[in-house]
C-alpha cells in the first residue's frame, strides 16, 4: 500500500473527488466537525425506484490478541468461527497495509454486476472508544479509504456522529457520501483505515469496523424499490426491541428481495438477538406472518453474532477474513419469503438478549412494480 498522503488524488480527477469528499465549504456550525448525539433515531438516508440493487463491502478493524479468561477459546479458533466475545480478549487491531503511519487498517471486496452505474455510496464506520485505554472522540469522523490500486484519501463525516458514553462503552457510528470515488473507482478491494478504536481489554470489549453500502443501476436486472436508513439505537435489557416500518412501496406478489443490517457489540453464542420482517398492504390488504431473518451464518436467535455474511451469494471477499469478528456485524438476508402476497409496507423488528447491541444500519431492496 503506498504511503498515507491525505487526498493524494491524480489530476483533474482526484481536484473533483477532493471537493466532493472533504472541503465542500461548510458553515460555521460544522468548523470543529460534525456535531455528536447519544441517540440518533434511524432515518430513510435514500431512496429510489430503478432497476439494480445493492452491494456491500465490510470488513472488521480489530480483533484478538491473547485470550483473558480461562474458557475462553484460543484466537485462531475464534478467527475460525468459535463462540467467544471480545470482553473475553486482549484486542489488537488489524493491520495489513504495511504503511508505518496507520495503526489498523482492512481490506474488502465491492461488486458491482457487470455494466451498472453507480448511483450512491455511502461508507459508515465505528467502534469502542474506552476499552484497555481511551481513544479521543474528536477522531470519530474522520477515516482514510483506497479504492482499488489507489492510494489513501481522507474521509470527513457529513452529518452527525452517534457517539453514546454508558454501561462501560464508548461507542459511536460515522458515516459518509462517497459516491463519487466509487462511481469512478467501481469494483474491487477497497481499504479502510485510521478507525477509531481502542485496543486492549475491559469487562466491555472492544469492537470496530466499516461498511461500503452502494445503490447501483442495472438495465439487467428487475425494477426494485432501493432504501438505506441509518440512526444509532442501543438495544439492551432496558430497551429490548426496536420496531422500523418501510412504507410506500410497490411489492408484487412473489416479490424478491434483501434486507441488510450493520450492529456493533453483538456477542456470538449469547442467545436473544433476533430479526424478523412482516409485510402489510398486500393484494389482499393482509399482513403476513413474520419472517424471522437467518441465514447459515447467522442462527435464528442469534443474528447479531459478529459475523459478516451474505445470503444467496458467495460471500465478499476480504483481508483478514476473520469468521467471528469479535463485536462487527455485517449481514444480508433473504427476505422474499416474507413479500409472498406483495405489500406497501414492510415492518423490521429488532429483539435484543440483556447483554444488547447497537444499531447502526438497515438496507433493502425489493421487487417493485413501479
Amino acid at each position: 500500500m503506498s504511503k498515507s498522503t491525505g487526498f493524494a488524488l491524480r489530476g483533474a480527477l482526484g481536484a473533483m473527488l477532493l471537493a466532493a469528499l472533504s472541503i465542500a465549504p461548510l458553515p460555521a456550525a460544522a468548523a470543529q466537525g460534525p456535531q455528536e448525539s447519544p441517540r440518533i433515531p434511524f432515518t430513510q438516508r435514500y431512496q429510489a425506484v430503478h432497476h439494480g440493487g445493492i452491494v456491500r463491502a465490510a470488513n472488521s478493524a480489530i480483533t484478538c490478541r491473547t485470550p483473558k479468561s480461562p474458557s475462553a477459546a484460543s484466537c485462531s479458533a475464534i478467527r475460525s468461527g468459535a463462540d467467544g466475545a471480545n470482553s473475553d480478549y486482549d484486542m489488537f487491531y488489524v493491520d495489513l497495509d504495511n504503511d508505518p503511519n496507520t495503526y489498523n487498517s482492512s481490506r474488502a471486496e465491492l461488486t458491482l454486476p457487470e455494466n451498472s452505474r453507480v448511483r450512491y455510496a455511502r461508507l459508515y464506520w465505528g467502534g469502542n472508544l474506552r476499552v484497555g485505554e481511551q481513544k479521543p472522540p474528536k477522531d470519530n469522523g474522520r477515516v482514510l479509504i483506497a479504492e482499488p490500486g489507489g492510494r489513501y484519501q481522507e474521509v470527513l463525516a457529513d452529518t452527525r456522529v452517534a457517539h453514546r458514553t454508558a454501561d462501560g462503552s464508548d461507542a459511536y457510528q460515522a458515516s459518509a457520501d462517497i459516491t463519487p470515488l466509487v462511481r469512478q473507482s467501481g469494483s474491487g478491494l477497497y481499504t479502510v483505515a485510521q478507525i477509531n478504536v481502542a485496543m486492549g481489554h475491559s469487562k466491555v470489549g472492544s469492537w470496530g469496523g466499516w461498511t461500503l453500502v452502494v445503490a447501483y443501476e442495472n438495465s439487467a436486472e428487475p425494477l426494485r424499490h432501493i432504501s438505506v436508513w441509518d440512526g444509532f439505537e442501543t438495544l439492551d435489557a432496558d430497551r429490548k426491541s426496536q420496531q422500523l416500518s418501510l412504507s410506500g412501496l410497490r411489492i408484487p406478489a412473489g416479490a424478491g428481495g434483501r434486507a441488510g443490517v450493520v450492529s456493533y457489540d453483538g456477542d456470538r453464542g449469547a442467545k436473544g438477538d433476533s430479526v424478523s420482517v412482516t409485510a402489510s398492504g398486500g393484494a389482499v390488504g393482509s399482513t403476513g406472518k413474520a419472517l424471522a431473518l437467518t441465514n447459515s451464518a447467522n442462527p435464528v436467535s442469534d443474528v447479531m453474532n459478529s459475523t459478516i455474511s451474505t445470503a444467496g451469494s458467495p460471500a465478499i471477499k476480504r483481508q483478514p477474513a476473520h469468521v467471528n469478528t469479535l463485536g462487527y456485524d455485517s449481514d444480508v438476508f433473504d427476505i422474499k419469503p416474507a413479500l409472498g402476497a406483495g405489500g406497501s409496507t414492510l415492518n423490521f423488528r429488532f429483539n435484543a438478549e440483556n447483554l444488547g447491541y447497537f444499531l447502526g444500519v438497515l438496507f433493502l431492496q425489493a421487487d417493485s412494480r413501479g
